[in-house]
């Protein structure tokens, strides 16, 4: 008996991006869309950047640009900071494999922690 799936199946590396039509009508421009895309290559930066300024919120994954360089991903999670700053936007990571980076209308809730002077309790 086929099992039916609730996901897509995964995209394979080498597959290509798909290319969106731009909205026809001015009432989409003026939406904030939330989209989820990988960071495969330092020069996906530059479209990142674009689309954030275009109002967008992404979730990126890091992971495939971490299997090639560390390195590369703290020069872009750092040029990306850097950016988000510079608009008024903000940015945060999402556990270990996603940052989310967000433009100048939306901010990102984090908790705040209480730090306490009194020593912490242990089994002994």
């Amino acid at each position: 008996m086929p099992t039916l799936s609730l996901f897509r199946k995964p995209k394979k590396e080498n597959e290509e991006k798909p290319v969106m039509a731009p909205p026809e009508n001015k009432e989409a421009l003026n939406k904030t869309y939330l989209k989820a895309m990988p960071l495969r290559e330092l020069t996906d930066l530059e479209a990142i950047k674009t689309e954030v300024k275009n109002g967008n919120i992404l979730i990126l994954r890091i992971t495939p640009l971490a299997s090639k360089s560390i390195e590369d991903v703290k020069n872009a999670v750092n040029e990306l900071y850097e950016f988000a700053e510079s608009i008024g936007g903000d940015i945060a990571r999402l556990g270990e494999e996603r940052v989310v980076i967000c433009p100048q209308n939306v901010k990102i809730w984090r908790e705040k922690t209480i730090v306490s002077n009194e020593p912490l309790p242990t089994a002994a």
